[in-house]
């Protein structure tokens, strides 16, 4: 067997739970038992795609986060510069990096957005959910692990 082999193959179900805490929990508790907890693997079913809607996205909006990240790789030029240039003044270069890399940033922000045509005017946040996780353990494991999380964790579905 692969170290992180992510087929299913080889594997059956050894118990089914409503969260990842409670699956999570119960490969610990494998653990603590002395059970080869390598043999087993949590699964995720029912996958759906969750995007939580943050807000309007403006042209102002866009422009000032295309402006903090601008800002940020500015900083970092800046001190990178700082540190090779010979001079007296390796504050006042950090700084005009700082404000060349916020005003390129909101450019490309504002430009970015513009290209979008008005398709996409909103952030937004995603994620993956399962609706339910699977306990799996190799075929040659189920019936060990299924005897001791029945003696030991009764918070089950």
């Amino acid at each position: 067997m692969r170290p992180y082999d992510t087929t299913l193959t080889g594997y059956e179900p050894v118990i089914s739970y409503d969260t990842y805490v409670e699956a999570q929990r119960a490969v610990d508790y494998l653990s603590d038992q002395k059970f080869p907890v390598e043999h087993t693997m949590i699964v995720g079913t029912d996958l759906r795609l969750v995007e939580k809607v943050l807000g309007r996205l403006t042209y102002l909006r866009a422009a000032g986060m295309g402006a903090a990240s601008g800002a940020w790789i500015g900083l970092l030029i800046g001190l990178f510069l700082a540190i090779f240039t010979p001079g007296a003044f390796p504050f006042l270069l950090v700084l005009w990096a700082l404000i060349w890399g916020a005003i390129a940033g909101a450019l490309f922000g504002l430009i970015g957005h513009a290209m979008t045509g008005g398709k996409r005017d909103f952030l937004s946040a995603s994620s993956i959910a399962a609706h339910r996780y699977e306990l799996l353990a190799t075929a040659d494991r189920v019936a060990e692990a299924r005897r001791l999380l029945e003696a030991g964790i009764p918070q089950q579905t």
